[in-house]
């Protein structure tokens, strides 16, 4: 088997795990089942290993097929950075660049960057994945990803692009129908608008850090601003997505000068595989947005 058809195979098996079928893998690559099911096949044989252990609903890695898959992915990205840097000294930055991140900061922060990274970079297609989980770049194949708050340990390398202050906000039409507050205590007799399922979040950091259980949650950074707009409560969110509310009188700080400051949801960073190069569509896309962002 020659190199280029290895590689292919091997793409092929990545597609299957990821989309968690053979079928599934067949219609992202735009192939026949029985291609697909051969390639697998091929490599199992090849390997003297059985790599999935296949059911009539689903595939799963078995314990070698997980330490080989790990592997794998690790090679074939490092092979498509090597390729790409030789590419990009012949030329400008280019291929599909995937940028994942919140909902929010993709609306206030990075699409309104789009146009001019397009005039700046034409041969890189842009790819903006909204998502509210932290995600494996590898596994969704995600060039970028934009983190907010302190980061764990791993095995990405992390860009820092500064630090968003957290506001408490309400609409002004709120704050005239329910009083505005001038003390933490007064909480308790407001309306709080939180995120579901993530008890992190809905600290708010006074000096004495006040765990709070908000009477509307959502998982949505942006349903939660959105909700703040519609005059439903007061929110705890970050400047980056509500700075032009606040500018424009849309919505309004509550308690000012009593959150503390620096805090552990403030870092914005850009995360990526950690490689002994980065790639050149990277580069491209982090010296761009670094300075332009506004936080």
């Amino acid at each position: 088997m020659t190199i280029v058809s290895r590689t292919e195979d091997l793409q092929i098996l990545l597609a299957v795990i990821d989309s968690g079928g053979f079928s599934a893998a067949a219609q992202l690559l735009e192939l026949q089942v029985a291609r697909v099911s051969r390639a697998v096949s091929r490599l199992e044989a090849e390997l003297g290993s059985t790599l999935l252990n296949r059911t009539t609903r689903r595939v799963e890695l078995t314990e070698e097929g997980r330490q080989f898959v790990a592997t794998v992915r690790d090679g074939l990205h490092q092979l498509e950075t090597a390729e790409e840097q030789l590419r990009a000294q012949r030329g400008r930055p280019a291929g599909r660049l995937r940028v994942d991140a919140a909902t929010p900061f993709l609306l206030h922060q990075l699409v309104p960057l789009v146009p001019d990274f397009r005039r700046a970079y034409p041969e890189i297609q842009l790819e903006l994945i909204a998502n509210e989980r932290i995600i494996d770049l590898l596994e969704r194949r995600a060039d970028i990803a934009i983190r907010i708050g302190t980061l764990d340990d791993s095995n990405l390398h992390a860009r820092p692009l500064g630090r968003s202050p957290l506001h408490l906000v309400a609409s002004p039409a709120y704050l005239a129908a329910a009083g505005r507050p001038d003390k933490i205590a007064q909480l308790e007799r407001h309306t709080l608008i939180g995120f579901a399922d993530a008890p992190h979040l809905n600290l708010l950091p006074f000096a004495e850090p006040l765990q709070v259980h908000p009477q509307i949650a959502s998982s949505s950074g942006e349903a939660v601003r959105q909700l703040c707009l519609a005059g439903q409560g007061i929110a705890l969110l970050s400047n980056f997505m509500v700075c032009g509310d606040i500018e424009s009188g849309r919505l309004e700080k509550v308690l000012p000068g009593q959150l503390q400051s620096p805090n552990p949801r403030e870092p914005v960073q850009a995360v990526y595989y950690r490689t002994a190069a980065v790639s050149p569509r990277v580069s491209a896309f982090l010296e761009f947005i670094d300075g332009r962002l506004h936080l």
